[in-house]
């Protein structure tokens, strides 16, 4: 009953909602001439309010008879254009919510009273929302600096609080679903992974400005991701002089030990320690502008705690516990200069360079159903080194039309995987080491021309990507006595993928409708070469060319209420790592291994969306619908005369995505004020056969799985006196479905407390994540021969304390 309640309270608050629009200011431009074509310059051009005919702004052109108007609020206006000699003309000015800018046709003057008037027509100016909810409600941005609760953490656990966001297994998830796309700077970067996500949980959130979820993303970016973007902007300095920011993150995790080890290991980690160093510098000067973003993040971490029971068709019960102690540095440091050449032109060169350095000594015991008798003790010492290198080129030219732009760019990354694993097998009667190394150097080649263009009505978009990916990998397991290690199934694979797309959007907008209509068309090609010595799997691939439409369409009831439709066509490729014919021993008795004949996944999404506004708040809501096919999941099975258990990635068919999603800020007083999200979705997974080839053929079957899921995030902001600012968060995230299990409810509450310092140039924080340490992930899982309960007591209670100074 308690689901229904939840499910029916969302229903209402899907359909009662309200909002007031914050739009930010826009520029509109055009032409004034004659009638014999010929420019004049030095015209005046006033804008007045319709309403009471106030002056709001003005201009007069310049010697090609161009001018812009800026700084123009969304309203009813009146333009006005006139010069001594000339009629004067009037023409209604409708600002819309759309286009940052507008280019008006040319106007043509009459000379004299009695000649021909030429009127301008009605106008629509259009312009971007800057606040949480975007006014086309296709995107919602958070500045990372309002997020009080988990500042000086990681970029992940800065998400875990947005609203849309929840985390599960070191994943964002986007509505329940994790099949999310992670953007930095609107890119696409081995950071973050491509089509991916990856480093999450050590890219410092103190290098972040804004975080932007996309839930329908246009034509624009690229199709992959079914559950939409994510895209994080890293911080940039544009102000006149040397300007800058440094801070200095202390944290203490594990405070205490939440559940005891099983015998016979080595301790897990407690009061670990996380220390997150930051600057920024900027320098602009007449037309040179150079940054410089530098983040060091080390962190201590009890990165996982898990206590596994595995009961075996054939009554055998085994008990483990996986114990993994992590250390964990990393660097990024991004540079670069902006040259502004001319008015109308600007070159941007920036470099990128990530180092990722992750020691991980682990822990698995295994026992008997009673615990009276060890089996085995696994011991493990990871060491990864993952580095980063990226370079960027971008050139934008402006053409004499405000907001008319061609936007060229370059992107090269190299990125490489440099891991090597120590394994201790120790059996009651002997003992042996297992050791593997494995090397990958990723290059990608990106190329891009975009082109926007504003129009009477709204603007159009169109370009061109082309990415070039190129992903050689080479593992070399070596195995030691009583070795579980399958070391035949080693050597090289080598990855490459071509991707060449265009497409098209184009956006309308006058008093009432707006429309949104775009065309991404993707060729995709994906070979994956495997050495001919692998004993189960062989070279692969896949090729095709398909449309990836989007369409909004919206209809504003008036001023304070907007409804809009949503529809696009999304994919998901198989990652290198989804497809990657290494068996990878995170676990000892659990092997995850990827598939070369996984293929997309390719999803349908509809959305109907609701904002509703008043003076102190708003109400945004949305129904949504998701249908796939292809579903890629992981697949547990075991084979004959084994207990070990392969997780192997496989296409599971049809699945389906629906639910009902509300945001509700609202301002109590100039002290307090709050937001809740929630979101309410049911899954579905139809039954599926498939079979695995790894390490011999078996075939696995699932019946149709279904589940009812959500989360609520209740956000408290307090705005003191003296510059104190706090917030409280509480997160309830619902039982879910995984795959061929469930994960069961979590709960967890986070604090924080900020001051502004010495004249507001300085600033202190204090927070405490998981504040009461309620948050364990309980899974249930039901495989093909056995089954198992898992508890995870990882780290999830941190208090940290910073400083940051302005200069």
């Amino acid at each position: 009953m308690g689901k229904f309640r939840l499910l029916f309270l969302f229903i209402i608050l899907s359909f009662s909602s309200v909002i007031k629009a914050q739009v930010s200011s826009v520029t509109v431009s055009g032409l004034v001439t004659n009638t014999g074509k010929a420019a004049l310059p030095y015209t005046s051009v006033i804008l007045k309010s319709s309403k009471d005919n106030a002056f709001v702004s003005g201009t007069i052109t310049n010697e090609e008879g161009r001018y812009s108007l800026t700084e123009v609020k969304p309203g009813n206006y009146q333009i006005e254009v006139s010069i001594s000699g000339y009629d004067t003309y009037s023409q209604p000015l409708f600002v819309g919510s759309l286009s940052e800018f507008l280019d008006i046709p040319p106007v043509e003057l009459g000379q004299h009273l009695n000649d021909k008037e030429t009127k301008i027509e009605e106008i629509v100016l259009t312009s971007d929302k800057k606040n949480e909810v975007s006014n086309q409600l296709d995107k919602k941005t958070y500045s990372v600096a309002d997020n009080i609760s988990q500042a000086g953490g990681s970029v992940l656990q800065s998400m875990q609080n947005l609203p849309g966001i929840t985390v599960q297994d070191g994943k964002v998830q986007l509505r329940g679903n994790d099949r999310v796309t992670v953007l930095i700077d609107g890119k696409q970067t081995a950071l973050t992974g491509f089509g991916s996500q990856t480093g999450l949980d050590n890219i410092p959130s103190s290098a972040i400005d804004k975080i932007e979820i996309i839930n329908n993303p246009s034509s624009k970016y690229d199709a992959n991701g079914n559950a939409g973007i994510i895209n994080i902007i890293m911080k940039k300095n544009k102000q006149n002089g040397w300007n800058g920011k440094a801070g200095l993150t202390l944290g203490l995790g594990s405070l205490w030990e939440r559940k005891q080890n099983l015998p016979t290991i080595r301790p897990q980690y407690k009061t670990t320690p996380k220390i997150n160093p930051s600057i920024s510098l900027n320098y602009r000067k007449d037309k040179i502008n150079v940054f410089l973003q530098a983040d060091n993040l080390y962190t201590e971490t009890l990165n996982k705690n898990e206590y596994v029971r595995r009961i075996y068709d054939d009554g055998k019960v085994i008990n483990s516990q996986l114990k993994r102690n992590r250390n964990t540095n990393f660097l990024t440091t991004k540079a670069g200069i902006d040259w502004n050449i001319n008015s109308q032109n600007t070159l941007t060169i920036s470099g990128l360079y990530g180092s990722e350095k992750i020691k991980d000594r682990g822990d698995q015991p295994f026992f008997n159903g009673d615990f009276s008798q060890r089996l085995r003790l696994w011991q493990f010492l990871e060491d990864e080194l993952k580095t980063t290198v990226m370079a960027t080129a971008s050139y934008q030219h402006k053409f004499k039309e405000a907001g008319h732009l061609l936007n060229i760019g370059f992107n090269y990354t190299f990125h490489r995987e440099d891991e090597k694993y120590f394994y201790g097998n120790f059996l009651p009667s002997s003992a042996g080491t297992d050791a593997f190394k494995l090397l990958s150097d990723e290059q990608v080649y990106d190329f891009n021309i975009d082109y926007v263009k504003p129009l009477k009505y709204g603007h159009i978009e169109a370009g061109i990507k082309l990415r070039n990916r190129n992903i050689p990998t080479n593992m070399n397991f070596i195995p030691g006595i009583n070795s579980v290690i399958d070391a035949n199934a080693g050597g090289w694979a080598n990855y490459k993928e071509l991707i060449p797309a265009v497409y098209g959007n184009y956006v309308f907008e006058n008093k009432k409708w707006e429309a949104e209509l775009g065309l991404r068309m993707e060729y995709v090609k994906i070979r994956y070469d495997v050495n001919p010595n692998h004993p189960t799997y062989s070279s692969n691939g896949y090729n095709y060319t398909q449309p990836f439409p989007n369409l909004r369409l919206a209809y504003k009831i008036n001023d304070h209420n907007k409804f809009s439709v949503f529809y696009n066509r999304r994919v998901d490729r198989p990652n290198e790592v989804d497809i990657r014919i290494f068996p990878k021993y995170d676990d000892a008795e659990i092997i995850k291994v990827g598939n070369p004949g996984l293929r997309p996944q390719f999803t349908n999404s509809i959305e109907l969306g609701h904002k509703y506004n008043w003076d102190s708040g708003y109400l945004y809501s949305s129904v949504y619908h998701r249908f796939s096919s292809g579903t890629i999941t992981r697949i547990s099975s075991i084979v004959p005369g084994s207990n070990l258990i392969y997780a192997v990635f496989q296409n599971a068919g049809r699945s389906y995505n629906s639910g009902i999603e509300a945001i509700w800020n609202q301002k109590i007083s100039p002290v307090y004020s709050f937001n809740i999200n929630g979101n309410v979705y049911r899954n579905q997974i139809n039954a599926f056969t498939v079979e695995n080839l790894y390490p011999q053929p078996n075939t696995f079957s699932a019946e149709k799985q279904t589940a009812v899921s959500g989360n609520i995030k209740f956000n408290n902001i307090f705005k003191f006196s003296k510059g104190i600012n706090a917030q409280l968060t509480a997160v309830y995230l619902a039982p879910d479905i995984i795959p061929q299990g469930k994960v069961k409810g979590r709960f967890s509450m986070d604090l924080g407390v900020k001051k502004s310092i010495q004249n507001g140039k300085g600033e202190v924080f204090l927070n405490a994540t998981d504040l009461f340490n309620t948050l364990v992930m309980k899974k249930q899982i039901q495989g093909s021969g056995f089954r198992y309960t898992s508890d995870d007591y990882y780290e999830t209670q941190v208090i940290r304390l910073g400083y940051s100074y302005k200069f």
